[in-house]
């Protein structure tokens, strides 16, 4: 008997992306699915397009919420109404190869109870679905290109994001035991990595299943700019990484992780975020000269956030 997969799909103003994603949770390999919809009160065209896949698919449970609750307690929902072993949390913005969870869940069951975890590669797309370019870097034959640890890995998702979150398939006993995502946050994934790490093992999965479509209305593309909320949300979670350390090595991880986000807050001038994480960092240990510098002309009249972006075009092309 195959395990029971449960797959959340979460939409919030989706309405151009929705058809291509739902059809390929629908088209998957893989049989014995759990189909939960959520809608957080879209003001698109979306919730006439679930209306009518939930008409036409009875396999689809779709939950309308009334307000516009945020990803975390629109997830929340439909995971304390879910069965399966396994959960995925699904943007209805990506797109799901047709083999994923099928992979997955073969990969998975090879796993101990140890493993929480389960993640792989994805290929970025943009509105139109064009590629643009694989979360890992691979050589010209396709292969990986750079380390991706897996295991035990609190230090490693302290330190840095290396994990593309929308490939993610977890065990079900991770969220029983977490009480679910962290419904005062922002955004899940940061904080999911930090309370989970310390107790569950993850194994990184080297193939490429799913679409991770990047489009301007995005969460993660607010992320960094001038008075954008979710730096809060990342220092929250700094604050519960420092409470789970256990090591010089998962300090200097944190360190690591923080003087990040302060460089972040300093260059779009959030100066509450700044001073919030200034103080984090001088709690983990002497302040890199470099950093101290950087505080000393952060609130000078300078064009920060201009260079910034200009540092962010040339390293990235964006």
């Amino acid at each position: 008997m195959q395990p029971l997969v449960s797959v959340i799909c979460l939409c919030y103003n989706h309405a151009r992306f929705l058809k291509e994603a739902l059809d390929s949770v629908l088209n998957q390999t893989y049989q014995n699915l759990e189909i939960i919809v959520v809608d957080d009160r879209s003001t698109d065209n979306s919730r006439a397009i679930i209306e009518d896949y939930a008409a036409r698919f009875p396999q689809i449970k779709y939950l309308p919420n009334e307000h516009n609750l945020g990803n975390c307690a629109a997830f929340n929902r439909a995971y304390r109404l879910s069965k399966g072993k396994y959960l995925i949390d699904f943007a209805t913005d990506d797109v799901l190869m047709p083999n994923r969870i099928e992979e997955q869940v073969k990969a998975f069951e090879k796993l101990d109870e140890s493993y929480g975890i389960l993640f792989t590669d994805a290929e970025f797309i943009d509105d139109f679905g064009n590629h643009l370019h694989n979360f890992y870097k691979r050589d010209k034959n396709g292969n990986l290109a750079e380390n991706v640890p897996d295991g035990e890995v609190f230090a490693d998702v302290i330190a840095r994001h290396y994990i593309c979150s929308p490939t993610m398939m977890m065990r079900r006993t991770v969220f029983d035991k977490l009480n679910g995502y962290d419904e005062t946050l922002a955004y899940e994934d940061f904080d999911l990595w930090v309370r989970s790490a310390p107790d569950f093992k993850y194994f990184f999965l080297d193939k490429v299943l799913t679409k991770r479509r990047i489009h301007a209305a995005q969460m993660s593309q607010q992320q960094y700019k001038p008075n954008d909320k979710q730096i809060f949300s990342t220092i929250t979670v700094c604050k519960k990484a420092q409470k789970l350390l256990r090591t010089e090595n998962e300090n200097q991880a944190l360190k690591k992780r923080v003087q990040h986000e302060l460089i972040q807050a300093v260059f779009t001038r959030n100066f509450e975020a700044t001073r919030q994480l200034s103080k984090l960092l001088s709690e983990l240990g002497p302040v890199p000269v470099k950093i101290k510098a950087l505080l000393a002309v952060c609130k000078w009249p300078l064009p920060f956030e201009q260079t910034r972006q200009l540092y962010y075009k040339l390293r990235f092309g964006l």
